[in-house]
């Protein structure tokens, strides 16, 4: 592991980690962003199993870099004193919380448990299987006609340990900017539901606009979605969704004619066509994956070869990047562990050696004061409130990262044109709006501009004199080629925080690689994982989004943890989220149980069928403890006889109250008013005039008394609110800002659509 050489950005900040559950991987990442992380175990209270040689990788994976100690309950008190933010699942009524923080007001006091505080679902027992069942995700894992299937390893506690980071650095942002610190009850279903697949969340380009709570139930049929096509050597997936992608593949086919109708360019009509899967898995059989995706990059074809996950560790683009390093586990033994999910100015902010003993924390530093943009008179009230935040993130990554600034108060700018624009406003409605495409814009401006032009470039090179921070998610090189590259934009604005998000990272021989999240996993080796032990066709991952929502979590909490850096130093920074990493280091305790020899495991949670229509319920038996509390409630009978005859929603309760991790399997229509949700107060409905269907959107990521919910101005329209930022940022005149419209410089919405909005026509069309 790594020595502190380099100067992490939240350094200087002391963390005190409390949290027995696996969410302590939250403390793990901001001890990789540069804190100070004290693990304190109480009486031995989340001390690392013994006997278990996964749960013990699994605690080890979570608490690499971290202090720890055990000491006596009384002791808690005093080693919390000068804290900057303290994570916490102690029974409640532990501490004097209260008195804690009345002593030290800008304390940031982050309860991280599996459900939350204070409602019906607190007491419930948790594993990966049941935040799956209860985010909905497992209703949509599998295939038609057959069991939902369980994901691969445990992405859904990865994820909310993600969602669970960027909580922790609002919350610290907030206490470094305005010295008020507080309570943030923060729950692992909330951050699970939000960061892996949300049911209301913004959708990738081919479910049309549509979010997941607006599809059909159940599971895909098989191989509809990104086909999975047999080829010489194995499998390559398909990718191909914009019309520009299919022109390359109908070349790559030689052109044939029965498939050169336009109507072809529709992503729907593909999907649908059998007779072109069938010319398509023609085409490719004879040829292996390299062959296949040389062609791809000559084509501009987005597809990938399927590989297992040790083809993937074993690649060379993994070893050239560093992805892993190796880390000494007590009795010696030596195991590859994540080097972290972040690159900062081209440094992985991966495991730090800690020295032994921990010190005491030091007295709190007093509240920095910090230059941001306020109305006269009104203090504070989000941590972003006045950042200048430049967007040309596109589809899902690109927009949750933005959307994520927003909510916490920034001033977002989406960088849009008509000539190039972005996927997800390819929509059932005609004008580019959708619900999903309004749950990852809100609270945004768009602003149009032709970065194809040097007068363009120039434009935004002014406005990067003046902004925070600049988002961008294209395949490397292309702001490079633009003459727009970090290197180039930090000579005109030293303090710029730059964040890009790719497939496959910046370096590397698949750097320039097409990406999307379907490839990524194919060539990530998660697809291969992701399917039924019985059947190795049954690849079942089509409908899932990850990893854009969690990696947009990653690089939010980035941003935050630069801003902390640039308040000590004044310097920005770049950072570099590659997709294929962060689902990599998600993989940790099955990669580093595999090369220690330890045999492949089904995991404690399984999924039985239960009385209804395709109605199923989640059982996770942990333990010889979780066994017998079983046998205590259902006695000799077999589980899944108990199951059949039972509602599962009545089952898990039953279950759950004898401390028997249980869930039923939701569908996503189903979130918004089930009873867990509903006490949460998770969703909402955000007005959108131009939307003829309610909208229902994700209120908050956490319970946080101190900062009230995310704003909900709507998703514009592209280009709406060109003049708007330029007077703004600028100060354009409204002349000014027209000649340079005359000149194609700047692009205001397009007409075509501004008619059908007057008129309403759009709404015609859609019904």
């Amino acid at each position: 592991m790594q020595q502190e050489a380099i100067d992490r950005p939240l350094s200087g900040i002391v963390v005190i980690d409390l949290v027995a559950s696996p969410l302590a991987g939250i403390a793990r990442t901001l001890r990789e962003l540069g804190a100070e992380v004290i693990r304190l175990e109480p009486a031995g209270r989340g001390a690392c199993p013994v006997g278990d040689p996964r749960a013990e990788l699994a605690y080890w994976t979570a608490n690499l870099g971290k202090r720890i100690e055990t000491i006596a309950a009384t002791e808690l008190p005093a080693r919390l004193t000068g804290a900057d933010l303290v994570i916490e699942d102690l029974p409640e009524g532990s501490l004097d919380w209260d008195a804690l923080r009345a002593a030290n007001p800008a304390l940031v006091h982050m309860t991280a448990t599996g459900f939350g505080r204070g409602n019906a679902y607190a007491h419930w027992q948790w594993t990966d299987g049941v935040l799956h069942a209860l985010t909905t995700e497992l209703s949509r894992s599998g295939i038609k006609g057959r069991a939902p299937l369980l994901p691969p390893g445990e992405i859904a506690l990865q994820c909310a340990i993600a969602q669970g980071t960027y909580v922790a650095m609002a919350a610290l942002t907030q206490a470094l900017v305005s010295g008020i610190g507080g309570p943030v009850d923060y729950a692992a279903l909330d951050g699970a539901m939000q960061a892996l697949d949300p049911a209301f969340g913004i959708s990738g380009s081919a479910t049309n606009g549509r979010p997941a709570a607006s599809l059909p139930p159940g599971r895909p049929p098989k191989g509809v979605q990104y086909p999975i096509i047999p080829v010489a050597d194995g499998y390559v997936r398909l990718c191909v969704l914009a019309p520009r992608q299919w022109q390359g593949m109908h070349r790559m086919m030689g052109s044939p004619t029965e498939f050169a109708g336009p109507e072809f360019n529709d992503i729907m009509v593909r999907f649908k066509s059998r007779e072109l899967l069938a010319a398509m898995q023609a085409f490719l059989a004879d040829k292996t994956r390299a062959e296949i995706e040389a062609l791809g990059q000559q084509h501009g074809v987005p597809l990938a070869g399927l590989n297992t996950l040790p083809d993937c560790l074993a690649a060379d683009h993994i070893k050239a990047r560093g992805t892993f390093t190796e880390a000494e586990l007590p009795g010696g033994r030596r195991v590859p562990v994540p080097n972290g999910m972040i690159v900062l100015d081209g440094e992985r902010m991966g495991p730090i050696h800690s020295s032994a003993p921990a010190p005491r924390p030091a007295p709190a530093p007093a509240p920095v004061t910090v230059t941001v943009t306020t109305e006269p008179g009104r203090p504070l009230r989000r941590p972003l409130e006045g950042l200048k935040v430049l967007d040309l993130g596109v589809i899902v990554v690109g927009a949750e990262t933005g959307r994520l600034l927003a909510d916490l108060g920034a001033d977002v700018v989406k960088i849009e044109s008509a000539a190039f624009p972005d996927g997800s406003r390819q929509t059932w409605l005609k004008i580019g709006l959708s619900s999903s495409f309004g749950a990852g814009h809100r609270n945004k401006r768009s602003l149009g501009l032709n970065l194809k032009s040097d007068e363009g470039k120039a434009l935004l090179r002014r406005m990067v004199a003046d902004a925070d921070v600049m988002l961008s998610n294209f395949k490397p090189g292309t702001l490079e080629s633009l003459g727009l590259g970090y290197e180039d934009l930090v000579q005109i604005n030293p303090r710029l925080i730059a964040v890009e998000s790719s497939a496959f990272g910046r370096t590397g021989p698949w750097s320039k690689r097409m990406g999307y999240g379907p490839l990524v996993r194919a060539a990530a080796g998660l697809t291969a994982m992701w399917r039924y032990p019985d059947d190795p066709e049954s690849l079942s991952d089509s409908v899932t989004i990850y990893p854009d929502h969690v990696c947009a979590r990653i690089g939010a909490s980035a941003v935050m943890a630069l801003l902390a850096r640039r308040r000590r130093t004044g310097r920005g920074g770049h950072v570099d989220v590659s997709q294929a990493e962060v689902m990599l280091a998600h993989l940790a305790t099955e990669i580093a149980a595999t090369a220690l020899g330890l045999d492949a495991a089904d995991g404690p949670a399984q999924v039985h069928a239960a009385k209804g229509e395709d109605e199923w319920c989640v059982v996770s038996l942990r333990d010889e403890t979780d066994r017998q509390r079983l046998a205590g409630v259902i006695g000799t009978q077999p589980l899944a006889d108990w199951l059949a005859e039972r509602d599962p929603r009545e089952a898990a309760e039953v279950l759950q109250a004898a401390g028997v991790p249980a869930a039923p399997m939701l569908r996503a229509a189903e979130l918004e008013d089930h009873p867990y949700y509903a006490a949460r107060g998770l969703f909402r409905s955000d007005p959108h005039d131009l939307l003829p269907e309610p909208m229902t959107a994700e209120r908050r990521p956490a319970i946080w008394p101190a900062v009230p919910d995310a704003d909900a101005c709507p998703a514009p329209l592209m280009c709406q609110d060109t003049y708007a930022v330029m007077q703004d940022w600028l100060g354009l005149s409204e002349a000014e800002c027209a000649s340079l419209e005359a000149a194609g410089v700047l692009e205001t919405t397009p007409a075509k659509i501004r008619e059908m909005v007057a008129t309403k026509s759009y709404l015609e069309t859609a019904r």
